[in-house]
């Protein structure tokens, strides 16, 4: 992972950079893409499942495949400004129908996109959705001076304007009361003083839930690494190992 979602700031260099409202972005656009994803992926696997002991299920598993990898890379295209992503599929071994439903459905990156998709899909979206209500709690709070007189309830006949911060039941001087009541400038800056503090320090909490969907979707979108790799690499690159081998193969 890039430095796009470092938390090496003070709070007021957090809250005026780019890191915050990139990661702000990325968790709110999951609330939408990732539904939509979630969607199509689930939708791909039922049909795929209901229809999987018949003949005409064996073309729409591999279908269901590949639509599951096509929802995977658009994940991996939302995370490229926070992490390098390459998915690693087999190539398909032959021709057929059954030689793309065994390759496909035997390899594990096909059961890491349905990890991804469908699996941590429900904690990944509540966390992200619970983080996005409180920060955005804060952020409206700053701005209470601006509109704290606006809102009013009638008890007992009688109108009262201001914002609670509490259980009122009785209004302002009532009681039971609890919190506080803000129908005055004063108590509106005072509350507007400690949302911006609250804002400030829980910003730290929005990036790092960021950068745990990232760690997270990293870890099951990437492909596995080849153990091969490099060998193959030196064995493509000229040189006297490549000219012994074409001379043995001669």
């Amino acid at each position: 992972m890039n430095a796009a979602l470092s938390l090496r700031r003070n709070p007021v260099s957090l809250a005026l950079s780019r890191t915050l409202w990139a990661g702000v972005w990325y968790l709110a656009a999951y609330q939408v893409m990732g539904w939509a994803l979630f969607a199509i992926a689930l939708t791909a696997l039922i049909a795929a499942a209901s229809l999987s002991f018949t003949l005409i299920g064996l073309p729409v598993l591999v279908a269901a495949a590949v639509v599951m990898r096509w929802c995977a890379n658009v994940e991996r295209a939302r995370l490229r400004p926070f992490a390098a992503v390459t998915g690693r599929y087999r190539e398909v071994a032959g021709t057929g129908v059954m030689a793309q439903l065994s390759t496909r459905w035997r390899d594990p990156a096909t059961w890491r996109d349905l990890a991804y998709l469908v699996g941590v899909f429900a904690p990944l979206v509540a966390l992200d959705l619970a983080v996005l209500v409180i920060w955005l709690t804060f952020l409206v709070g700053i701005t209470l001076p601006a509109w704290y007189w606006a809102p009013w309830q009638s008890i007992h006949g009688h109108n009262f304007h201001g914002y609670q911060l509490g259980y009122f039941p009785n209004g302002p001087n009532g009681h039971p009361g609890y919190g506080l009541y803000v129908d005055t400038l004063p108590k509106a800056l005072l509350a507007a003083a400690v949302f911006l503090i609250l804002f400030l320090l829980f910003n730290y909490v929005v990036v790092a839930t960021a950068r745990l969907h990232v760690i997270t979707a990293r870890a099951l979108l990437q492909g596995a690494e080849d153990p091969l790799r490099e060998a193959k690499e030196l064995l493509s690159r000229p040189g006297p190992l490549q000219e012994f081998i074409k001379h043995v193969r001669s």
